[in-house]
């Protein structure tokens, strides 16, 4: 895999994959706009499980686009926030978790004191699940991992969870679907929406380095005495 090293990399590699599922959902949109009576209704049905898989791949890929801009960045665990700092320390915190044992206990502190002044190594593989099933708690438990806000995607949280996944879900059994072409080229246009969204939260926060930790005034000055 090629190492994302710049944010203009970034954005390239977040152009191309915004991009092509754009493309292709224009695609359907035209093909369903030519067709008529059961064709169009058959052609919906398969456009709907595309805009979910659209969806879903996307999220995978722009997060995991991201986490590996940031694991390349070759900052210390110090000094980035706090939910790139659980990806590094996952396996220790679950140990934490898990035993009783005071001992087990101690050496996982010792360990986490110890890594806060190491290269940051965060693996992108296990970390960004979307379990197949990407419904909004899951794009929040994502979107959490690599650090973004999900205020502005709220108020879309039922679309994903009914419009989208469930629609998705009653096609994937063989059930029957309720919905006009009218209807699917306005969740189109939502997953569009929430697609662009994804694409320019990730963007931002690359450029503007939040997925480092805020340096607190106190930091500063002892940073100013030792030099």
């Amino acid at each position: 895999m090629t190492k994302i090293r710049s944010v203009n990399q970034l954005q390239t590699i977040l152009d191309k994959e915004f991009s092509w599922r754009l493309k292709e959902i224009a695609n359907l949109r035209g093909a369903v706009r030519q067709q008529r009576s059961l064709s169009e209704k058959t052609l919906v049905r398969a456009g709907v499980t595309l805009l979910y898989a659209h969806w879903e791949g996307f999220v995978r890929a722009a997060a995991q686009a991201y986490l590996d801009f940031v694991n390349t960045q070759g900052h210390r665990y110090e000094e980035l926030t706090n939910c790139f700092v659980a990806l590094g320390v996952k396996k220790r915190l679950g140990e934490l978790v898990e035993t009783k044992k005071s001992a087990m206990h101690i050496a996982a502190i010792d360990f986490i004191r110890a890594a806060m002044g190491a290269r940051a190594e965060l693996s992108s593989k296990s970390a960004i699940d979307t379990r197949s099933n990407l419904n909004s708690a899951v794009f929040e438990n994502i979107a959490t991992t690599i650090g973004l806000d999900t205020a502005a995607y709220k108020s879309r949280f039922h679309l994903i969870n009914e419009s989208l996944l469930a629609r998705r879900n009653r096609i994937a059994h063989g059930e029957y679907l309720d919905l006009d072409v009218e209807g699917w080229r306005t969740l189109a246009d939502e997953v569009i929406f929430l697609m662009r969204q994804l694409k320019d939260d990730i963007e931002n926060s690359a450029s503007l380095s939040r997925f480092l930790r805020p340096v607190e005034p106190a930091e500063l000055q002892t940073t100013a005495s030792s030099n």
